[in-house]
């Protein structure tokens, strides 16, 4: 960093043509400038500069290193600028990593929007719902869902997201609506690969919170899926709101054990890593989130309490 400093005296000396017009310019004293001079010359074992009295001239190898001096101030200046640009304003690749049925149903409908407040910004969207390391891989940012774990990432909240029991109606005709959650030990139910509880449900109701043990012949890693098998009359489902409330309200589907879904804690948070400066792509990709589902988000409405 030292050589990169001396190298940017250097030219400004010869632009200046003199060592106290450098000086005045750089914001430096005269002997501050002629000694970072003097110690260039010395690490290479050139004379740059010819002195006199009246004026600076270049010798010929100061003439040659001169122009390798001006490329690269003018690329750190270019370097700087485009950082400073970036900085200033929401633009550049945003890589956001988010859950399959959740980035198709609410995050890609909410890119149209998003893209037209700011034409200077492309997305990088990649669906999955496998957890990633969001710095090993290269995103700026990831939703997830659900109970959040102890991490490095810096998390906001951006809308509940409650998780309910139903079934398709035709099932629960031919096998009968529980009424109580020990019955779901009697029903098939469709179990979400990636649950973090085990082979049973966590579930609050009147009761308080308790863990129900759950089997059933379909296992699937993706909420879809487990969607689709309800409505073909498979089981029983544990599933957020934000998948299964049009089917709710349009009764393809019913609330099984209406006073019975998993804990409150469960949010729809944006994650990203820990920053001193959070970028402006960033900050404002994760309030337009939070802007379109605040409050009571639309997927729950119409979804009985």
């Amino acid at each position: 960093m030292d050589q990169l400093d001396a190298m940017a005296v250097f030219a400004r000396v010869v632009e200046a043509e003199s060592f106290s017009g450098a000086a005045r310019a750089l914001g430096l004293s005269k002997s501050a400038v002629s000694k970072q001079v003097s110690r260039l010359e010395n690490r290479l074992g050139l004379r740059l500069l010819n002195r006199t009295t009246r004026r600076l001239s270049l010798t010929e190898g100061g003439a040659t290193f001169y122009q390798g001096c001006q490329r690269v101030v003018a690329e750190a200046e270019a370097a700087e600028q485009a950082v400073t640009h970036l900085a200033s304003a929401p633009r550049g690749r945003l890589r956001v990593n988010a859950p399959m049925s959740f980035g198709v149903r609410h995050v890609s409908p909410a890119l149209p929007e998003f893209l037209a407040r700011y034409p200077e910004l492309t997305i990088d969207l990649a669906l999955n719902d496998r957890v990633v390391d969001l710095v090993e891989e290269g995103f700026d940012l990831g939703i997830r869902i659900g109970r959040l774990t102890d991490s490095s990432l810096v998390a906001r909240r951006l809308a509940p997201n409650r998780v309910v029991l139903s079934a398709a109606p035709g099932y629960l005709e031919a096998h009968g609506m529980p009424r109580r959650p020990a019955e779901l030990e009697d029903r098939a139910c469709l179990i979400y690969s990636y649950q973090a509880v085990g082979e049973g449900w966590r579930l609050t109701g009147p009761e308080g919170e308790r863990h129900f043990k759950v089997s059933g012949r379909l296992r699937v890693n993706n909420g879809d899926a487990i969607l689709a098998a309800a409505c073909g009359g498979l089981g029983v489902a544990l599933l957020p709101c934000f998948i299964c409330g049009e089917d709710l309200r349009a009764g393809r589907l019913v609330r099984v054990l209406p006073g019975w879904e998993a804990p409150p804690d469960s949010a729809v948070s944006a994650v990203y890593p820990a920053a001193r400066h959070l970028s402006p792509k960033v900050r404002v990709f994760v309030d337009f989130l939070a802007e379109r589902f605040d409050g009571k988000p639309y997927w729950d409405e119409g979804v009985d309490p």
